[in-house]
């Protein structure tokens, strides 16, 4: 079973003091940061440096995937059934697309939904972050940073005194 993980967890006040402390601590040399917000927040997540979702390559995958199928799945029925409907080829192509059309955009789906979900670290019914006295307040109207503490250069003590310095409303030892 892996560690917990726990790290400080600061409340702002607005999104332009969130950013601001964002700033300052990745140029303070924190490297292990994350965000709560009620809504997206505009530049965050360049200043996070949040890695960008590989979905788009999962979702070219699944489409070819789901093409394959659907013209192997044809290939096969119309060989090993054959009917011969006024002198159509055994092989007719363009009779194909319409399945190969449906089962491509149906595994291109599939497969991006469930690669969002897996990115997401989804489905995860109780995140241990849940249990920090104020984290509520993230889904209606306060904004939180927190620096995990598997940064490298994390000291409890004086990352909380650089966090209030910096104008966080409060700072919480917390599991992750």
């Amino acid at each position: 079973m892996a560690e917990k993980s726990c790290g400080l967890l600061a409340e702002f006040d607005s999104p332009e003091a969130l950013k601001a402390a964002a700033k300052q601590a990745r140029a303070a040399g924190y490297r292990r940061l994350d965000a709560f917000t009620p809504f997206p927040v505009e530049g965050l997540a360049q200043i996070l440096r949040l890695p960008k979702p590989n979905i788009s390559w999962v979702g070219l995958a699944g489409g070819v995937t789901g093409a394959s199928v659907a013209l192997l799945m044809q290939c096969y029925v119309n060989y090993d059934f054959p009917i011969n409907v006024g002198g159509r080829p055994l092989y007719a192509l363009s009779a194909f697309a319409v399945v190969m059309f449906e089962l491509t955009i149906l595994f291109s789906a599939l497969s991006m939904i469930a690669a969002m979900l897996w990115q997401n670290g989804l489905p995860r019914l109780n995140h241990p972050l849940f249990d920090a006295k104020r984290f509520h307040l993230a889904s209606k109207d306060r904004f939180f940073l927190c620096i995990a503490d598997d940064d490298g250069r994390f000291d409890e003590t004086e990352i909380g005194s650089f966090l209030r310095q910096i104008g966080a409303k409060s700072v919480e030892f917390t599991a992750l």
